[in-house]
C-alpha cells in the first residue's frame, strides 16, 4: 500500500476511533466516575506529564531504530490505556490509564509525521497533513455518531471498544506500513546510548541554528498552556452552564454528539478552503494564517465562557473546533520545514513536549480557578492564556525563510 494511503487510513481510522471514545469519555468521567473540576484537569495533567517525560526519548528511538516500529508500539499502548479506563470508573485507575495513553502517544507523535515526510518529501508532506486533517474530520463524524449511540446504550462501551480497535490498528500497520525513506542507525550503534545522545544533541543543535524554531516552540508551549483547561472542562460547562433542551428526548450524550459533529463539518469546509488557498511552503503565509485562526479561537473561547444562549454556545464551540483543526496541521507543517531527516522525529517530539509542558503548567491553575471560583472563570482564563501567541507570531513573521544545513 502506498505511503500516502497508509497515512490517510491511519489518520482517518484513528480520528474515527478517538472521536468515538471522546464522545463518551468526558461524560463518563463526569457522570460515572464523578470527578470534580480539579480532578478532571489533573487527569489531563497526568496525561501531559507522561507525554512530557517520554516524548523526546521515544522520538530519539524513532530516529535511531524505526519510525514504523515506534508508531505500531504506540497504538498498542494507547489501546491498552483506553481499555483500562473504560473498565474501572475510579479516579486512580483513570490516572494510570493516562500514563499508558501518554506513553503510547509519544511513540506515535513525531514518528508518524517524520515517517510520511521521509517517504514523500517536505513539500508533499505539508499537503498531506492538511488532507489528513480533512479525512480525519470526515471519519470523526462517523466516530461521534457511533460513540453517541454506544454511550446511550452504556457509557463506557465506546471507550472499551475504542481501545480494542486501536490495538487492531497496530495489527493493520504491521501488515501495511512500509519504510523506505528512513535509514536507521547501523546495528552496531542501535544499542549505544552515546548514539542516542548524539541524535538528541543534533535535535538541540537544529533548534539553535534555526532562530525561528525557538519562537515556534514557545508558541507551541502557549498553545498547550491554554488547551488543557478547555479540553477537560468544556463538557462540564456545557452540561452545567447551559440549559440544554430535551427536544425529542435529547440527552446530554446526544447534545455532546451534536456539538462534535457540527464542529467537524465546519472544520472540513474550513480546512478545504485553507488547503486550496494557502501556500504552506512559505513561512510568512503560515504565520499570518496562524495569527488569524488564533484570533478566531480566542474569540470563540471568550464567547463560550461568558455566553448564556444555546445559539451562542453552538457558534462558539464550532468556531473553536474549526480554528483548532486548522492550527494543528499548520503548526506541524511550520515545525517540519527544513528539518534534517536524521533528527526530524526528535525535533517534532520536542514540539509535542513543549505543548505537554504548557498543559502541565496551565492545567492545574485553570482547574483551581474552576474549583474555587467557577468553570466559567476557568474557561475565560484559558482564553487569556492564549493571547501571548499573537505577539510571538508577529515576531516570528520577521524571520526570513533561512536555509538550514544538515545537523552534524
Amino acid at each position: 500500500m502506498k505511503a500516502t494511503r497508509v497515512y490517510l487510513v491511519m489518520e482517518g481510522a484513528g480520528a474515527l476511533i478517538f472521536s468515538m471514545i471522546f464522545a463518551a469519555s468526558s461524560l463518563y468521567q463526569v457522570s460515572q466516575a464523578h470527578l470534580t473540576a480539579l480532578q478532571l484537569v489533573l487527569v489531563g495533567t497526568v496525561l501531559e506529564a507522561s507525554i512530557f517525560l517520554f516524548e523526546v526519548p521515544t522520538g530519539v528511538v524513532a530516529d535511531v531504530y524505526s519510525r514504523r516500529a515506534s508508531v505500531i508500539v504506540g497504538y498498542f499502548l494507547i489501546g491498552a490505556g483506553f481499555i483500562l479506563e473504560g473498565s474501572i470508573a475510579w479516579f486512580w485507575t483513570i490516572l494510570l490509564a493516562q500514563v499508558l495513553w501518554g506513553l503510547g502517544y509519544t511513540f506515535t507523535s513525531g514518528a508518524a509525521q517524520a515517517w510520511i515526510t521521509d517517504e514523500l518529501g517536505e513539500e508533499q508532506a505539508g499537503k498531506v497533513f492538511l488532507r489528513a486533517s480533512q479525512v480525519g474530520n470526515l471519519t470523526s463524524l462517523v466516530g461521534v455518531g457511533l460513540g453517541t449511540l454506544l454511550a446511550n446504550i452504556r457509557l463506557n462501551l465506546a471507550i472499551q471498544l475504542g481501545g480494542v480497535l486501536l490495538m487492531g490498528m497496530g495489527l493493520f500497520l504491521m501488515a501495511a506500513m512500509s519504510e523506505h525513506g528512513f535509514q536507521p542507525k547501523p546495528k552496531a550503534e542501535r544499542g549505544n546510548w552515546e548514539a542516542m545522545w548524539r541524535t538528541f544533541q543534533g535535535g538541540l543543535s537544529m533548534v539553535r541554528r534555526r532562530p525561528a524554531l525557538g519562537t515556534i516552540l514557545w508558541i507551541g508551549f502557549i498553545y498547550g498552556l491554554y488547551s488543557e483547561g478547555f479540553d477537560r472542562l468544556w463538557v462540564k460547562h456545557m452540561m452545567e452552564g447551559y440549559a440544554l433542551p430535551t427536544w425529542w428526548g435529547m440527552t446530554a450524550v446526544t447534545w455532546n454528539g451534536v456539538v462534535r459533529m457540527g464542529g467537524m463539518l465546519i472544520s472540513v469546509a474550513a480546512a478545504e478552503v485553507v488547503r486550496r488557498r494557502l501556500d504552506t511552503t512559505r513561512h510568512t503565509v503560515i504565520v499570518r494564517a496562524l495569527g488569524l485562526f488564533t484570533i478566531i479561537l480566542i474569540g470563540g473561547l471568550g464567547l463560550f465562557a461568558l455566553g448564556s444562549s444555546l445559539v451562542g454556545m453552538l457558534a462558539a464551540l464550532w468556531l473553536i473546533s474549526a480554528a483548532r483543526s486548522i492550527i494543528g496541521p499548520l503548526y506541524t507543517t511550520w515545525v517540519n520545514q527544513r528539518l534534517d531527516s536524521s533528527v526530524r522525529a526528535t525535533v517534532l517530539s520536542m514540539s509535542s513536549q513543549v505543548d505537554a509542558l504548557g498543559q502541565i503548567a496551565g492545567g492545574p491553575v485553570v482547574g483551581m480557578i474552576g474549583s474555587t471560583l467557577s468553570v466559567r472563570a476557568a474557561l475565560a482564563a484559558s482564553a487569556g492564556l492564549l493571547t501571548p501567541v499573537l505577539g510571538l507570531l508577529r515576531r516570528a513573521e520577521r524571520y526570513p525563510d533561512e536555509p538550514v544545513t544538515p545537523a552534524g
